[in-house]
């Protein structure tokens, strides 16, 4: 990956060697790591960890700091090219998910999530930043709902392979683990030598930007990572723990939830660029709080397995509109902002996520349906925030109430 290529001059080479091609590459490659280590996780900590709540939360905890400090990240792209840096986030990522099964104990499962916690969130930061930049604005939408069907097609092979083959053959977690780790790393490793580096035509401020008139931007993503963290640490957790599913029991549900992401990514992508990412996000949390409420309902009035898992496939399919606020922050920024403004944000998305899960890890030992009663009320803020996003969201117009401020030039 010597060569230096304008995006200009990208449309010149072949297809599969075009930023868009490298960008649906990354996307199906991150997946089949962290989609396996987190499918087959909850029983890998209960079963060989002998995790329970309290510790299960300090794990999730412990995940969530290298996203806290993503923040790096800008201090990182000074030096090294934002795609070098993706590439190589991704074979840390790929490394340390295939190393998982050989530290068994809780310090050891703590490092070695802690490693491709790096990988992953500051490939997650970086990514999401080319996205921004090598999309055009008309198409963005559109192309990000089918990146994310093409990280859920990546995923569905890798969870159908489980499904299939976990009982039948009897797998170990250390072969599942480093077969999936591997794929990832080998994958980010081609991509280094098969494509140029991409040069956009607006440098990226290589320092930490807070802007006033990002402020909705940052409340949204603040409110996004609280709420996810519940989900992430305690839905899967909960089919485990309460209602005795198994490994490729576990990896079926979320097969499930791959095959609808499949199909309603894309259209999420064309909902967002008719109807505005103010109406996908206010549509996204009122779902959102539906569900929670659901979920604590198990819990209180002891509603049933098949229940929680509709709700599981619904709660996932619902995260998949989070692509509107991407947008948003792309139809308000200025085009240099784009890399420093994604790493703030990534580092604000995760500030909850270093407290939450161990605090409610200790909640959930006293009383779980607490936990996502939490969770509404976070949704239900989260969708007063998202009707303050104007119709057109643009510079100088990032909230309804920018038409009452005297306009300015943009920062």
């Amino acid at each position: 990956m010597s060569k230096t290529v304008r995006l200009d001059q990208a449309q010149s080479l072949p297809f599969w060697r075009r930023p868009v091609a490298l960008l649906f590459l990354m996307a199906a490659a991150m997946p089949i790591a962290f989609a396996t280590w987190s499918a087959l996780l909850n029983n890998f900590i209960i079963e060989v960890g002998r995790f329970d709540g309290s510790d299960n939360g300090w794990l999730h905890t412990v995940r969530e700091i290298p996203g806290f400090l993503a923040i790096g990240v800008i201090a990182i792209i000074i030096f090294v090219r934002e795609q070098v840096l993706a590439l190589v986030s991704l074979i840390l990522l790929g490394v340390a998910t295939a190393l998982t099964a050989f530290f068994p104990s809780m310090a050891g499962i703590l490092t070695i999530t802690m490693l491709s916690s790096i990988g992953f969130h500051y490939y997650e930061t970086v990514n999401q930043s080319l996205q921004l930049q090598w999309l055009p604005k008309d198409r963005a939408p559109q192309v990000l709902g089918l990146l994310l069907a093409a990280g859920s097609a990546a995923t569905l092979v890798a969870y159908g392979l489980i499904v299939l083959t976990w009982r039948a053959f009897d797998l170990s977690y250390a072969f599942v683990y480093m077969v999936a780790g591997g794929t990832t790393a080998l994958i980010a490793v081609f991509a280094w030598f098969a494509y140029p580096q991409f040069e956009a035509p607006n440098p990226q401020i290589k320092k930490m930007i807070l802007r006033k008139r990002y402020w909705l931007y940052y409340a949204l993503q603040f409110m996004s990572g609280a709420r996810r963290q519940i989900f992430i640490v305690f839905a899967g957790f909960m089919m485990v723990e309460k209602f005795g599913f198994d490994v490729h029991e576990v990896t079926a549900l979320f097969l499930i939830n791959l095959v609808f992401n499949m199909v309603a990514a894309p259209l999420f992508g064309r909902a967002v660029a008719r109807f505005g990412e103010r109406n996908a996000l206010a549509f996204e949390y009122v779902g959102l709080i539906t569900v929670f409420l659901a979920y604590g309902g198990i819990y209180y009035f002891g509603w049933g397995v098949v229940l929680a898992a509709v709700l599981y496939v619904l709660d996932h399919m619902f995260f998949a509109l989070a692509l509107a606020l991407k947008t948003y922050f792309q139809k308000i920024a200025a085009p240099g902002d784009i890399a420093p403004t994604a790493a703030v944000a990534f580092t604000i998305n995760h500030i909850a996520a270093v407290f939450l899960p161990a605090s409610l890890g200790y909640l959930w030992l006293v009383s779980p349906g607490s936990v996502f009663l939490l969770a509404a009320s976070m949704a239900g803020l989260s969708l007063c925030l998202a009707l303050l996003i104007p119709r057109h969201p643009e510079p100088g117009n990032e909230t309804i109430f920018s038409r009452f401020v005297r306009a300015a030039p943009a920062e």
